[in-house]
């Protein structure tokens, strides 16, 4: 293992193998992870090699590989080559002791999945709140209009993805679920009260302890500043940090998105001065990835703390069996599900727009 400073960074890279000029670049810069897409994604085999790849040229057997695999839409494994999975939304639609089996389930299989590759983080669950106004890009993505709904649910997702050596990244801290904008393409801004904002908080403060990684949002709460969220110094100290209680790992949510303004460089200054551990870089990119790993600093002393638990986590020897057999009961009790049809998966739509 290479003994340098880890960058506080997730990046990301352009398709089934790495360039030579991306082996250069992570070879040299020591990145916290990677996290993979479709772009990424052709054949079990091949994800396997591309991320031995990823974790021999930066040197570290605890490079995290992340993803987004939440079911529904945001699957970046997918069939036919995976198996398929129900959205949050479908999921939270089942009550009582069903309805409690299929979470577990839900979160047991893409954990074995995830382990067979090699990926040890997902960002997932989704503790956002539904309101009827949500904007498409979460509204197949959230467990409940009820707050309490979504913390009870939340909470077996991400007790289950922890037992089965998944890191679980819960998102999107302190909740978004009343945007009616989507903060891939612009800024959503909260003018809500605290008070009234304390529903959108609830799961995330009832599961927080449990938590070792979450995401921010790229939203405004205009009750406490300005600044999104995630460049909010004020708000991560006072709502994410104090009024939630959570201390686990904070990294960015995607720092491409249009919801931040300025270049590269202000958003990743931007991001960790105001408190994250860590910024999310999607594009891959090359020169936009050497412009984050530039900008990027060591991780600090608390991350490196923080980071540790979720090294506790990923590192467990986990036996999985009867994979055929969990799947077959998840599929008959994905029946008596509310089914939720969305073409609407906001990650990539911004890709396609910047590729375009």
């Amino acid at each position: 293992m290479k003994n340098r400073e880890i960058l506080s960074c997730m990046l990301s890279v352009s398709g089934f193998t790495l360039t030579d000029d991306e082996k250069f670049l992570l070879s040299k810069s020591n990145p916290l992870g990677i996290t993979l897409f479709k772009r990424n994604i052709n054949t079990k085999e091949q994800v396997k090699n591309l991320i031995k790849s990823i974790k021999d040229v930066i040197g570290r057997d605890d490079v995290l590989i992340a993803t987004d695999q939440e079911g529904g839409r945001v699957c970046r494994f997918s069939e036919p080559e995976w198996n398929g999975y129900l959205s949050q939304g479908e999921l939270g639609s089942l009550s009582d002791d069903d309805g409690d089996e299929l979470l577990r389930l839900h979160a047991e299989l893409i954990a074995q999945d995830l382990n067979e590759l090699g990926v040890n983080w997902n960002y997932a669950p989704v503790l956002d709140v539904a309101y009827p106004h949500t904007t498409d890009a979460l509204k197949s993505r959230v467990l409940s209009f009820d707050e309490k709904q979504v913390a009870k649910k939340g909470k077996i997702l991400l007790e289950t993805y922890s037992q089965n050596g998944i890191c679980p990244c819960i998102k999107h801290l302190p909740g978004h679920g009343r945007a009616v904008v989507d903060p891939h393409l612009q800024l959503p801004v909260l003018t809500q009260s605290l008070q009234e904002l304390e529903k959108d908080f609830f799961p995330f403060k009832s599961i927080s302890q449990d938590a070792v990684a979450g995401m921010t949002a790229h939203i405004v709460i205009s009750a406490v500043d300005d600044k999104p969220i995630t460049q909010s110094k004020k708000a991560i100290d006072e709502i994410i940090r104090k009024e939630i209680g959570f201390n686990g790992f904070l990294i960015s949510d995607a720092i491409d998105m249009k919801a931040l303004s300025g270049s590269l460089t202000q958003k990743v200054d931007g991001s960790l001065d105001a408190g994250c551990d860590a910024v999310c870089y999607c594009f891959g990119k090359v020169e936009e990835a050497e412009e984050v790993i530039n900008a990027s600093k060591p991780l600090t002393d608390k991350a490196y703390q923080r980071f540790e638990k979720i090294k506790s986590l990923i590192n467990q020897k986990v036996v999985f069996t009867d994979k055929e057999k969990k799947y077959n009961r998840y599929l008959q009790l994905a029946q008596k599900t509310k089914k939720i049809h969305s073409d609407y998966d906001a990650v990539e739509i911004l890709h396609q727009m910047e590729n375009s």
